[in-house]
């Protein structure tokens, strides 16, 4: 986004609730049609900073501008955006059609106008023939496009999505998800959306920003985001990753107890026997071709192997590394060609790429180690 000027920025903001710090100094720029995920646990403030962006709950310090215009406090209604929300909030009196034109006809705009904006958007959702039923005649993911439609009727120039799929079964939130990226790109609308689901974020977002304690932990692609967390916060938030402690060596080495590690990934600042965090996704374990001379190759034992369907999710245990567990996916094809079982001895290497290391330990409850 180099060289482009910001659609929306977010200066400083801090929003206080009496004594409570909901979110504190977040500044943040989004792009013209840009698609962007507010990812982070419950209670982090990821919908705080949307209602703040909306207008909805005024930020006690710092400002927003939206299209070179301060608007930081402006109430909702003088706000260019649409906005929906995981209740739907539809009215239940209303037809498909009304909810869909309540905002052109609060602006009065004229019927022919109504009829041919409404029409339009029914069909770019598929409702074309839903548009005399009322709400409570309609699926979850029905109800959920006619808000989405409500919120595009305007035209806005910002779209707020906050958990809109989080209400819906696994299977249509899924089909929705991928209709409602390809409305967004289709219409070009500048869209921020809250959830707390990853793989929401990480297949819809254009960027991601990760929210937590009311802060911005990392602001990046879903690629960038994955690959190279920049703290262990992140790391753990996203996809799957085992937390190894070890203790740093010289350049770029790292210990496992008595295993010896090369990594590429090792921050500045770190010292010769400082304890460390040393972090690899279980996918990223090399299983085939590895022998003891391979580079970072390491003798585990084989704990348990969990069928999960598409692969195998095995727990290691680590020999030479005192008590330490790993993770690692195993194919199909894998277990099949090399007949593994519970209980063998089985050499894996950790590539030196897909070593992460953090100049702190981390550990949670689920921590395998």
């Amino acid at each position: 986004m180099t060289g482009k000027d910001a659609y929306l920025k977010v200066e400083n903001l801090t929003k206080m609730f009496g004594d409570f710090t909901a979110l504190e100094d977040i500044s943040l720029e989004v792009f013209e049609g840009e698609f962007v995920c507010f990812l982070g646990p419950s209670g982090c403030g990821k919908t705080t900073l949307l209602r703040a962006i909306a207008g909805l709950d005024i930020q006690t310090h710092g400002r927003v501008e939206q299209a070179g215009k301060d608007i930081s406090g402006l109430p909702p209604l003088e706000r260019d955006f649409g906005i929906v929300f995981q209740s739907y909030a539809l009215f239940p009196n209303l037809t498909v059609h009304q909810n869909v034109a309540y905002g052109l006809v609060s602006r009065k705009t004229s019927k022919p106008e109504i009829d041919a904006r409404v029409a339009e958007l029914l069909e770019s959702v598929g409702l074309v023939d839903q548009e005399d039923k009322y709400p409570a005649q309609l699926s979850g993911g029905q109800q959920q496009r006619v808000a989405l439609s409500r919120a595009l009727a305007t035209k806005p120039g910002l779209l707020l999505l906050d958990e809109p799929l989080s209400a819906l079964d696994a299977k249509v939130r899924i089909r929705l998800r991928h209709e409602i990226k390809a409305l967004q790109h289709q219409l070009g609308v500048t869209t921020i959306m809250v959830t707390h689901d990853q793989e929401e974020a990480l297949t819809m977002a254009d960027r991601i920003v990760v929210i937590n304690e009311g802060v911005i932990e990392q602001v990046g692609t879903p690629q960038d985001i994955y690959s190279r967390p920049v703290n262990p916060f992140v790391a753990d938030f996203i996809g799957t990753m085992n937390f190894l402690s070890g203790v740093a060596g010289n350049q770029a080495q790292v210990r496992l107890g008595d295993i010896e590690l090369t990594t590429n990934n090792c921050p500045d600042g770190i010292q010769k026997d400082d304890a460390i965090t040393v972090c690899i996704r279980p996918e990223d374990i090399a299983t085939r071709g590895v022998t003891p001379d391979t580079e970072n190759a390491v003798p585990t034992v084989i704990e348990t192997l969990e069928f999960l369907g598409s692969f195998y999710r095995a727990s290691l245990a680590v020999q030479d590394a005192g008590e330490t567990t790993i993770r690692a996916d195993f194919s199909i094809n894998l277990v099949r060609d090399l007949d593994i079982k519970e209980g063998q001895e089985f050499t894996v290497a950790l590539p030196s790429d897909h070593i992460r290391v953090y100049g702190e330990i981390f550990t949670h409850a689920d921590d395998l180690i």
